[in-house]
């Protein structure tokens, strides 16, 4: 049996699942690998706010709550932010030079020692192994 790899992603990422723009195509591809349990990906709670708010902007409020179940079957493993997690995220802000919420996933991929992908290249550019898309 072939162990699942684990990734985590930055919600400029996840966004790249609602958009046609440049990484769009690898993006999706990472949640289909998910799907086919070829790949486990590992978000921060801030995720779900961020990727949610994009994909729901100009969606009814009922077609709203039929994208949070789809959303939800996707079965993505969420990290909450507290304790020893936001003492990384501190760290790594403090490393990279961006905000508490731009750091939260590379805190989360050291934290798991696991690869990074992100579309964030302003952000993340300097985090050392990140995969940009």
């Amino acid at each position: 049996m072939t162990a699942v790899r684990q990734v985590v992603l930055d919600a400029s990422v996840g966004v790249k699942w609602f958009r046609d723009e440049p990484g769009s195509a690898e993006a999706r591809e990472l949640l289909l690998a998910h799907g086919r349990g070829e790949t486990q990906l590992v978000v921060p709670s801030l995720f779900v706010y961020e990727v949610v708010a994009v994909a729901t902007r100009t969606l009814s409020a009922a077609d709203a709550r039929v994208f949070w179940e789809r959303f939800m079957s996707w079965r993505l493993s969420v990290v909450e932010v507290g304790g020893d997690f936001v003492s990384e995220v501190l760290a790594v802000r403090e490393r990279l030079g961006c905000s508490f919420c731009d750091a939260a996933s590379p805190a989360l991929a050291a934290q798991l020692d696991t690869q990074l992908y992100s579309a964030d290249a302003r952000a993340h550019a300097q985090f050392a192994g990140v995969q940009l898309i």
